[in-house]
């Protein structure tokens, strides 16, 4: 019997007419298989193999509807709770609506007030989405304790670091292990832990966060979620963006508790690498072993995560920092890194204060006068923003010449990028040059630095000399 049969039958019985088309839509980790249900009202079909998995999202969507959160609403519920049908939000995922963010780490306003919302919708769940919560109904289990610390810990252990190959001793291991479990449960409250708690698990609807996939949640404490959310592999966040976000969530958290700040980023900073750690396990399992290539992708970001991490020594577990100081030092985690050694310095500059030197030693390369294309500052209204503004970027984009400026310039330079790989160069400059170097020049350097990233994967190093900003692009 066709799957889509019963989902089919539960549409057709909550409509009153049968669906003119059903797609399925592409899954990511999950074994659940969604489908999008078209015709009088759009509608999600989603099948489910674990009878318990289904009904623990059933009981939390409805119960955190019951408390006016944003989540789907569920209609109807097939009789063996293997299938069921629930409220289409969209498309629209906070992942992909924050993508260009992601890669070049500037983040605007936009962007910021959609994720400050989205850490104060966190906190409502996990305080008012706990008032009368029966955590009995969750699946795989009803609270964040010490033997899940534990099984996610050896998950980490068995499913990542022994599938790399590194040496290590795994009694010396188990006791840093047992000390972390240690700080970890000192932080236990009754609240509701999201347990998968990122971008890719918030829906944007009429530009409200909305909450997916919470049916791993359970009792536990909120610092797991955070983490979890601003350090999430491929959103890629700045630390200077993290900081601001942890502000508005400690401000919302303050409505339902006191607290010492001192405090609550001593005790984040442990829930950081603990999450580090689990979703390390989590992408070995499912790449490694399942050889799925979106868990394969996300390696080399946690990785990055966990390096920069290790900068202030995690002191109370010894062993376990040397080992990961191993483990993020390992040839296969760096020599991508090497193999790929082009930098490409791309900056702006304004004229009269002068054209950038090239600090490589090599006599510099293109320089780019954008002083032909037209000029926002001549305009009282775009002096207090630069070409990374929205507003600036509507006038420079609106009759077409900065395309055409740069389609020129990216044309010259790509071919230089692609001549300097295959000779194993190790430095191009590019430089744009504008009347004050706020406008013009920053939009064509962005949008030049994020061309060459994107095409080439290559290192570039972007500079705004005059606004006294600056990012590196990673290779990927």
């Amino acid at each position: 019997m066709d799957k889509t049969a019963v989902i089919k039958d539960l549409y057709t019985k909550y409509v009153g007419s049968e669906p003119t088309s059903i797609t399925e839509m592409p899954g990511q980790g999950s074994n659940r298989r969604y489908f999008r249900m078209e015709g009088e009202k759009n509608i999600i079909g989603v099948l489910g193999e674990v009878k318990e998995e289904n009904e623990a999202f059933i009981y939390m969507a409805r119960h955190f509807k019951s408390k006016n959160l944003p989540v789907p609403e569920v209609y109807m519920v097939s009789d063996d709770s293997m299938s069921y049908i629930q409220e289409d939000l969209g498309d629209c995922i906070l992942f992909k609506a924050i993508e260009k963010s992601r890669k070049t780490r500037v983040f605007g306003e936009d962007e910021k007030k959609m994720i400050a919302q989205t850490l104060r919708n966190l906190c409502k769940f996990q305080f008012a989405g706990a008032d009368g919560f029966d955590f009995s109904k969750c699946y795989p289990a009803a609270e964040f304790d010490r033997r899940s610390i534990m099984w996610d810990l050896n998950y980490f252990k068995y499913c990542f670091l022994k599938a790399t190959g590194l040496e290590f001793l795994e009694s010396k291991l188990e006791d840093d292990f047992e000390r972390l479990a240690d700080v970890l449960m000192r932080s236990n409250s009754a609240t509701f832990m999201y347990r998968d708690f990122q971008s890719r698990n918030v829906m944007l609807k009429d530009n409200e966060p909305w909450f997916i996939d919470f049916q791993g949640g359970r009792k536990g404490p909120f610092y797991y979620d955070v983490a979890s959310f601003l350090w999430q592999a491929k959103a890629n966040f700045p630390n200077s963006l993290r900081q601001e976000m942890l502000k508005e969530y400690i401000t919302a958290l303050r409505k339902y508790k006191p607290v010492d700040e001192q405090y609550f980023h001593s005790q984040l900073r442990h829930f950081v690498l603990f999450r580090t750690l689990q979703v390390l396990g989590a992408y070995g399992f499912r790449g490694y072993f399942e050889k799925k290539p979106h868990f394969m992708q996300s390696v080399p970001y946690a990785i990055n995560n966990l390096r920069d991490l290790l900068k202030t020594p995690y002191v109370e577990y010894p062993y376990l920092n040397e080992v990961l100081n191993n483990l993020v030092n390992m040839s296969q985690f760096t020599d991508g890194l090497q193999e790929r050694s082009l930098t490409v310095k791309v900056m702006s500059f304004a004229y009269k204060k002068g054209i950038p030197d090239d600090t490589s030693g090599n006599g510099g390369g293109f320089v780019f006068d954008c002083r032909a294309v037209n000029n926002p500052g001549k305009y009282d209204r775009y002096k207090p923003f630069t070409g990374l503004d929205a507003s600036v970027i509507k006038y420079l984009e609106d009759d077409g010449g900065i395309f055409k400026f740069l389609e020129h310039a990216y044309a010259l330079v790509d071919a230089s990028v692609q001549r300097y790989k295959e000779r194993n160069f190790t430095n191009l400059m590019v430089c744009f040059g504008c009347t004050g170097g706020q406008h013009r020049s920053v939009y064509s350097a962005q949008h030049m630095a994020e061309h060459i990233h994107e095409k080439f994967n290559v290192k570039v190093e972007l500079i705004h000399r005059e606004q006294n900003i600056e990012q590196t692009f990673n290779v990927k």
